[in-house]
């Protein structure tokens, strides 16, 4: 069967949905449109609490080795590129679109597979290039069209690839799935920080409407804990299942997270748009099968 571990694959699909709605809220509905500060306050809640969870001896972190500590940092640079660029197109796509333009992130490190280590599949291959066809058809047939949303959506689908293949190249292995994410939080909340004022963010977020109303700070507050226990299932997921079990939960998770959205957010739609949409599901469907088999 596909979908093992049912209690711990629920419960990510479920933070995967209430997470990116939430995350969709804040940045479209009330129009949060600050990625240096929200994203800057989400890593800063995830690295707060990984912190206290690591000193009450409720995860394990090991950051002995500097070395380690250091060449994983260009990974942390490009966490913060995904971060970001993820806020920006997100605030501006609907979330089917983000998440099949973020999908096509797999032609990368199936062409770093292919050309590099030799090792792809031809069914890969196919998969994949569903994956790319419906990414580059769904601008052409988008009634939502916005340039500066799939322009975004890019240079996050470019360095989510990026961080998948170095994690591929990267040679020391002491460091576990919370220490790379610990060293991400606290990467981010350094460089977003100190970013916030050069982008305009830090006094511009003075004049949002919305600064002093409960359902912002309640959103908001709501971001960086669902955020926080993403990542934590999404760790404990991938130690206690197979690659294709993995794939196939997040599978799932994008597809529920996908089919719902349009009742909670505006999305209008056409039959090409839908067909760019489905493509890609099919797309990630053949690259589940692939991880499962092997093939």
């Amino acid at each position: 069967m596909y979908l093992k571990r049912p209690a711990g694959g629920l419960a990510f699909c479920l933070f995967y949905l209430a997470s990116c709605f939430t995350n969709k809220y804040v940045l479209s509905v009330l129009q949060f449109t600050y990625p240096t500060l929200f994203q800057g306050w989400q890593t800063l809640v995830g690295g707060l609490l990984l912190h206290v969870s690591w000193k009450l001896g409720w995860v394990e972190i090991n950051l002995c080795s500097r070395s380690e500590i250091l060449s994983w940092l260009p990974a942390s640079v490009l966490f913060v590129g995904i971060i970001y660029a993820g806020s920006r197109a997100l605030s501006r796509l609907p979330i089917p679109v983000f998440l099949t333009v973020h999908n096509a992130s797999e032609v990368i490190t199936c062409g770093f597979q292919k050309f590099v280590q030799k090792e792809t599949s031809h069914l890969k291959v196919c998969s994949v290039l569903c994956l790319l066809v419906a990414a580059v058809c769904l601008p052409l047939c988008d009634t939502q069209f916005d340039p500066n949303g799939y322009i975004w959506a890019l240079i996050h689908l470019i360095c989510v690839g990026a961080y998948k293949v170095f994690h591929k190249l990267w040679k020391p292995n002491s460091l576990s799935d919370l220490d790379q994410q610990y060293i991400n939080y606290v990467f981010s909340v350094v460089l977003l920080a100190s970013a916030s004022h050069p982008a305009g963010d830090l006094f511009s977020a003075l004049d949002f409407p919305f600064l002093y109303f409960y359902r912002f700070h309640s959103s908001c507050c709501a971001s960086g804990l669902l955020g926080f226990f993403l990542m934590l299932h999404t760790v404990k997921l991938k130690s206690s299942t197979t690659s294709g079990q993995y794939a196939a939960w997040s599978f799932l998770a994008k597809v529920i997270t996908a089919s719902l959205s349009p009742f909670f957010f505006v999305m209008t739609a056409n039959v090409l748009t839908i067909s760019c949409l489905v493509t890609s599901g099919v797309g990630e469907a053949l690259l589940v099968y692939t991880e499962r088999t092997g093939t």
